[in-house]
């Protein structure tokens, strides 16, 4: 099965690119997971597509969604919500021609502190998905909190439970997309 997964965050040490990394090391063979970060996306603005045309950055990620069986998107929670970052490729995406469209999606996130662990950011994201027309997997979830005790300064998951719940995800959401029910 081929995935792509694309981390909310920009942060070098982020743990939501972590997470993405922890769920590449729990794939089972002849899965792979194409993880994309979001660096070097532009402002979304209408007048840039007018001048000169999409980004060919954003052309490369559409892309890469289409040809993937299944997308995963971990996100942190930037004031209860998504990252300014991540709506804006959404943004862009959407002029794409649908690469979401019907498209198996995961929401995975982790934050810091004992509050929602990115619950938050994960409904407005489902919400954002739905304009996409992506098919978002309902359950089971996965909502970090404490990154800061289950994560290094790597931001490399280190936590054994998290890491167990994060494959029982994983196995969840690989037979989903599998089986499209």
């Amino acid at each position: 099965m081929k995935l792509v997964g694309i981390s909310g965050a920009l942060r070098k040490a982020s743990t939501n690119t972590g997470l993405l990394r922890a769920v590449r090391d729990l794939l089972p063979d002849g899965s792979t997971i194409d993880i994309i970060t979001l660096h070097g996306i532009p402002l979304f603005d209408e007048d840039v597509i007018e001048a000169s045309g999409k980004p060919a950055i954003v052309a490369d990620i559409a892309e890469r969604i289409r040809a993937a069986d299944g997308v995963i998107i971990a996100t942190p929670e930037y004031q209860f919500s998504v990252p300014g970052v991540l709506k804006n490729a959404h943004d862009w995406l959407s002029t794409m021609k649908a690469p979401f469209k019907w498209k198996r999606t995961g929401v995975i996130g982790a934050s810091a502190g004992a509050m929602a662990g990115t619950a938050r950011a994960q409904y407005h994201l489902r919400q954002n998905l739905q304009a996409l027309q992506a098919i978002v997997m309902p359950r089971p979830e996965v909502l970090i909190v404490h990154n800061e005790l289950k994560f290094d300064a790597d931001g490399n998951l280190t936590d054994e439970e998290t890491r167990q719940r994060l494959a029982t995800w994983l196995a969840a959401f690989l037979e989903w997309v599998e089986k499209k029910p």
